[in-house]
C-alpha cells in the first residue's frame, strides 16, 4: 500500500446539502471521497494522478491497494474541490481506459480508516494503549507502535505522540468502504 503522511482531512456532506460559500461569495473548497476500481498497470497511478494535476486540485489522502478482482487495485482519493470542477475530474477518470469504475463516497455512510506507525520515547507508553496503540516492537531507538482509526481518532493520536518524543512516524492515506445496507 502506497503511504504518505498528511494532514487530518474532514469528509464533506453530500453535493445534494447546502454548499458553504465563502466571505467573497463563492463556494468554499471542500474534501471529496473518490474510489476508483482500476486494471493494474505500470503507468495506471501516473494517469490517475495526470487528471487530478491538470484540473489542479490538492490532493489530501490517497491510498492503492489490491482489490478482491485479480489484476485490479482500488484507489481511494481525497481530494479538495468546488462541486462542479470535482464532478469534471471524475467524468474524466471514468474515460481513462484504465478505471474501470468511479464511485463518489463523499457523503455516504462509510467506514473511514488510517493507520499510523510510530516510533517514540521508551517511556510513557501507557497514554498510547490506553488510547489503543499497539505494541509492534521495542528496540534501543524506542518502541514502534500502531494504531488505526478514523481521520479524527488518528489526527488526535498523532497530536498525543508529540507529547511521547516521536522518533519517526508514517500515516496512511484513507482507506473508505460504503457501509453495508
Amino acid at each position: 500500500m502506497l503511504e504518505i503522511k498528511r494532514t487530518s482531512a474532514v469528509v464533506s456532506p453530500h453535493p445534494a446539502a447546502a454548499r458553504p460559500t465563502s466571505p467573497h461569495g463563492g463556494e468554499v473548497n471542500r474534501v471529496r471521497v473518490l474510489s476508483l476500481l482500476v486494471v493494474d498497470g505500470q503507468n495506471t497511478l501516473t494517469k490517475v494522478s495526470g487528471v487530478i494535476r491538470r484540473r489542479g486540485f490538492h490532493v489530501r489522502g490517497i491510498s492503492v491497494g489490491p482489490s478482491r478482482q485479480p489484476g485490479h487495485s482500488r484507489i481511494t482519493l481525497q481530494i479538495d474541490h468546488g462541486h462542479a470542477e470535482a464532478d469534471q475530474v471524475r467524468k474524466q477518470l471514468e474515460r481513462l481506459v484504465e478505471v474501470v469504475e468511479v464511485e463518489d463516497l463523499t457523503g455516504d455512510d462509510v467506514h473511514n480508516r488510517e493507520l499510523v506507525v510510530a516510533t517514540v520515547a521508551a517511556s510513557e507508553l501507557d497514554a498510547l494503549l490506553k488510547r489503543g496503540a499497539k505494541v509492534l516492537s521495542t528496540g534501543s531507538d524506542g518502541t514502534t507502535v500502531e494504531f488505526s482509526g478514523d481521520a479524527d481518532q488518528v489526527a488526535d493520536f498523532v497530536n498525543e505522540l508529540a507529547r511521547h518524543g516521536i522518533v519517526d512516524v508514517v500515516r496512511s492515506g484513507p482507506v473508505v468502504m460504503r457501509k453495508s445496507e
